[in-house]
């Protein structure tokens, strides 16, 4: 059975202003998951399940779905703040999404193999592709509790126009996860890598690996992350019932500390880059651009 392909859509981007997942980057209106689903199916994947927000459903069948008739199997799944395990109630003032691997969650009914999760506003390159599509393809059937994630250097994910987010990942000699701390500023400072720490700018070596969100999973996933979620249902108090989210990282960390689950840093050498900041949207336009002339991908996608 081929993997999945799982999209997360259903974000807005606060810093880029307005829906950047059906942003048209390429020379027909491409957007970037266009280019991440077309690279999926160079890749052996077999189908794409996007989670996106219920409100703009009809455009993202419209503008995004359509595209894929006849290509690759497509399904929709909707992130919502009432989409909460049985017997849980919404804050009533709640207005803030779960977080990301919430998101996930709403992939469980829909999901029955391997699949990989990645950002939809996010160009991963089709070298990373390969490299979480050959894992999810060569796992046994049935396999359990052991997960990847792709590697990035962190000085091949970095923006021109500012600091950028990263989980930091740190590996065993087995190259498996061992853990990820969130720097939250990293950017380049005279040509070294650098994140801030306390008011201090300190150098991170370029070919450290850090996540871009691109994750490769067994179904069992999501049975682990249900039962999490609800502890994490319980635990919210009047100061963080509002705001207080589920993030990836965070059920990760806990399943390879807890010894539920192996997570293998996949590396690449995979050069990431995205509209984090409305100044990049160019520089992306003219990356893809580079690509086609290269001959990485046809001048018309779809």
């Amino acid at each position: 059975m081929k993997p999945t392909l799982l999209l997360l859509a259903a974000g807005m981007g606060s810093r880029y202003g307005g829906l950047k997942q059906l942003d048209g980057v390429g020379p027909n209106g491409e957007t970037i998951m266009d280019y991440s689903i077309y690279d999926a199916i160079q890749a052996g994947f077999g189908k794409a399940v996007f989670v996106i927000r219920k409100d703009f459903e009809e455009d993202f069948r419209t503008k995004i779905l359509s595209k894929y008739n006849g290509l690759i199997e497509t399904e929709l799944v909707f992130q919502s703040i009432d989409a909460l395990p049985a017997g849980y109630t919404a804050p009533t003032d709640r207005v803030k999404p779960w977080g990301t691997n919430h998101a996930i969650m709403m992939g469980a009914k829909v999901i029955n193999e391997p699949f990989c999760v990645i950002n939809c506003d996010d160009f991963y390159n089709r070298e990373s592709f390969m490299v979480i599509g050959k894992f999810l393809n060569e796992l046994p059937a049935n396999q359990e509790n052991k997960y990847a994630m792709v590697g990035f250097k962190v000085a091949n994910t970095l923006s021109m126009n500012g600091t950028v987010s990263r989980g930091v990942c740190q590996k065993d000699d087995n190259g498996h996860l061992t853990s990820i701390i969130e720097r939250s500023k990293i950017k380049h400072i005279d040509n070294t890598v650098c994140y801030e720490d306390n008011g201090q700018w300190v150098k991170l070596d370029e070919s450290t690996p850090v996540s871009m969100n691109m994750w490769g999973f067994s179904p069992d996933y999501f049975k682990y992350s249900e039962n999490s979620f609800c502890e994490f249902l319980d635990q919210l108090d009047e100061n963080n019932k509002l705001t207080k989210e589920f993030y990836i990282p965070s059920m990760v960390d806990f399943l390879i500390h807890t010894g539920k689950a192996t997570v293998e840093v996949l590396d690449t050498n995979a050069k990431w880059f995205g509209v984090t900041y409305a100044e990049d949207r160019e520089s992306v336009v003219e990356k893809i651009k580079r690509l086609i002339e290269n001959g990485v991908y046809p001048q018309k996608l779809f």
